[in-house]
């Protein structure tokens, strides 16, 4: 027998089979689900009653801390989304930054950590460590999740734990602004169960070898009938030259803590820190005394201060009255307000603010006021410091703080703003902002030396000071046909002020409260793109001075630019048209396939029909 007859007989044979095509669709789809399910009833006789009834505990109390947690972080949402504060859960979130938590004042800084030690002011930042731990550690059976908030514009860091049992806490960190040696836990403890808790509280004090000549003793504060202990000694953690002789003075707690049915517990934890530079051993004894008497009054200052946590965040929000808003932008590993915002608040964190602390006397006060009137040659370099990517690191351990610190107070020292620097962290903020739009004051004006190809973002300057009785606003807006204005405003003023565009061709514009704009124009040579100033007849002569061969309005941004920017990718946003045109094809095509699908296997003999009357008709 051939090969051809063996085929032709086993096609003859398929041909006798007759099991109709819905038939053969429901054997193969009772296959399918019986093989998907066959793991599930191969295991399920083999499964513990009991293991499963503790994976469903332990399920219910993730679902159960995850929801807690939500809670609490709710109240953080909205400034997060401003990126005025970083949310980060441990482990990480997806789009949630890993920057480091940090809380400081510019003479004292602690992390989050519960093995963080106290950093004090080095050269530029903070970035000399004290091996003392002033965080308390809460001790609890059994497993947690946890969050931690910074908020930058209070000044306060938070740090929240919900266990399986469903005990809460809250711990708020800050350095105290107006007593600049004070360091602040305020913990917070919830129980929302019908029966009583109990926790531990813990605090590791210092490593022994990390310090010489280290005593303490206890003093008794009768006005509170409390303790509290005074720890002082010689820090051996950093190098030789200099040495640190350091005083802390802290509150006690109780280590073992009842929390009741539907209770909670609170306690505010208090820590004093004064050091003082020494250049031998020998000078300790006669320091120490000193130094302790200073920690112990700030001690007492703390204790009779009314409202602390309230006046933290009002001085911190007047540090933040000078600031910066850019446009989020979509395009990859860009700088965006979460990173410039969190840059900023550790700059100022680890600089002092003499205007609002009370022991500044009325020559600090002069002093300060004087180095914020004098502004002239600040900012002076040839870029913005927007362009500038190696001031933009990435704050995820204490060692990049420091570093982006000491890389911030150094640039704007030799770029023309060492006044302002002087004034403490008000200057350095106002600093910090001329800087990204490459603000100048010079011979009495101020320039704005952004180049126009810069331009493509929106951005916000706020309460620029023009000396302390004028503040001035600017923003960039980036039109629909991609060309940039500039608008400007006053806060407030002592006198009338002006402004003109570049090359100042056109007669000086009076501001006011309402925003002026401004066209984007594009010297040759390159000069400033707005000039302001509250001497007319000076913005009248700077047109013969500025000395441009061509004044042309910027050319609009290439398409491609700004569509990177809002949409992530050079392609752009689509229009709406052609979203409904793409979903209707889809639909129609899938309604098609429906039709063909429904005719070939519900409607068999119709096909055929058609090929026979075809067939007949030929």
């Amino acid at each position: 027998m051939s090969l051809r007859d063996v085929i032709y007989r086993f096609k003859r044979t398929l041909e006798k089979i007759k099991i109709s095509k819905k038939i053969g669709i429901v054997i193969l789809i009772i296959i399918s689900f019986l093989y998907y399910l066959s793991p599930y009833m191969r295991s399920s006789n083999d499964r513990n009653p009991e293991y499963e009834y503790l994976q469903m505990i332990k399920l219910k109390d993730e679902l159960y801390m995850k929801n807690s947690l939500l809670e609490f972080l709710s109240y953080h949402q909205e400034a997060s989304s401003y990126y005025d504060a970083n949310i980060r859960h441990f482990p990480l979130n997806p789009e949630e930054k890993p920057f480091k938590e940090f809380v400081g004042n510019g003479y004292i800084g602690v992390t989050l950590d519960n093995d963080s030690p106290i950093y004090i002011k080095g050269n530029r930042a903070m970035s000399i460590p004290i091996y003392w731990f002033p965080n308390v550690q809460l001790i609890f059976g059994g497993y947690s999740k946890l969050a931690t908030v910074v908020n930058y514009k209070h000044g306060i860091a938070y740090k929240y734990e919900v266990f399986a049992n469903k005990l809460h806490s809250c711990i708020k960190y800050y350095a105290f602004r107006a007593l600049p040696s004070i360091l602040i836990q305020d913990v917070e403890i919830f129980n929302p169960t019908d029966y009583p808790l109990y926790l531990r509280l813990e605090q590791k004090l210092y490593k022994n070898h990390a310090w010489s000549m280290y005593s303490t003793r206890s003093i008794k504060v009768t006005e509170y009938n409390e303790n509290i202990l005074v720890s002082t000694g010689i820090s051996t953690s950093t190098s030789n030259n200099p040495i640190f002789a350091v005083s802390i003075v802290y509150t006690t707690f109780p280590n073992e803590v009842k929390i009741s049915p539907h209770g909670i517990y609170k306690v505010r934890v208090l820590v004093s820190i004064e050091y003082m530079v020494l250049k031998q051993t020998s000078e300790f004894n006669n320091a120490k005394p000193i130094l302790e008497n200073k920690a112990i009054d700030q001690m007492m200052n703390a204790l009779h201060y009314e409202n602390i946590e309230h006046s933290q965040m009002e001085i911190w929000e007047k540090l933040w009255n000078t600031g910066f808003s850019i446009s989020t932008s979509k395009a990859v590993d860009v700088l965006n307000g979460d990173l410039i915002n969190a840059t900023m608040y550790y700059v100022l964190s680890s600089v002092r603010a003499p205007t609002y602390e009370l022991a500044t006397s009325p020559a600090i006060h002069s002093q300060v006021s004087s180095s914020l009137s004098y502004v002239e040659g600040c900012y002076g370099a040839m870029y913005d410091t927007l362009q500038a990517q190696a001031l933009w690191l990435k704050p995820y351990t204490m060692n990049d703080i420091n570093k982006a610190v000491s890389l911030w107070i150094l640039t704007l020292e030799k770029q023309g703003c060492h006044n302002l620097i002087k004034a403490g962290a008000v200057g350095v903020a106002q600093a910090m902002v001329l800087s990204f739009g490459n603000f100048r004051f010079s011979n009495q004006h101020l320039e704005f030396n952004m180049h126009p190809k810069h331009l493509h973002r929106d951005y916000y300057f706020r309460r620029l000071n023009y000396g302390n009785m004028t503040h001035i606003n600017i923003t960039v807006t980036v039109q629909e046909d991609n060309k940039a204005v500039i608008s400007v405003s006053m806060d407030r003023s002592d006198k009338n002020y002006y402004a003109c565009d570049g090359g100042c061709l056109d007669n000086p514009a009076l501001l006011g409260p309402e925003y002026t704009t401004f066209p984007v124009k594009l010297t040759e040579p390159v000069t400033a793109i707005l000039y302001i100033t509250y001497d007319k007849q000076h913005m009248e002569d700077l047109r013969h001075t500025i000395h441009v061969k061509e004044v042309l309005e910027a050319p609009a941004h290439e398409h491609h630019v700004i569509a990177l920017h809002k949409h992530g990718h050079h392609l752009g946003g689509l229009p709406t048209f052609f979203w409904v045109a793409i979903g209707f094809l889809i639909i129609v095509f899938h309604l098609f396939l429906i039709k063909l699908i429904y005719n070939e296997y519900f409607n068999p003999q119709e096909k055929f029909k058609v090929k026979y009357g075809k067939l007949a008709y030929r």
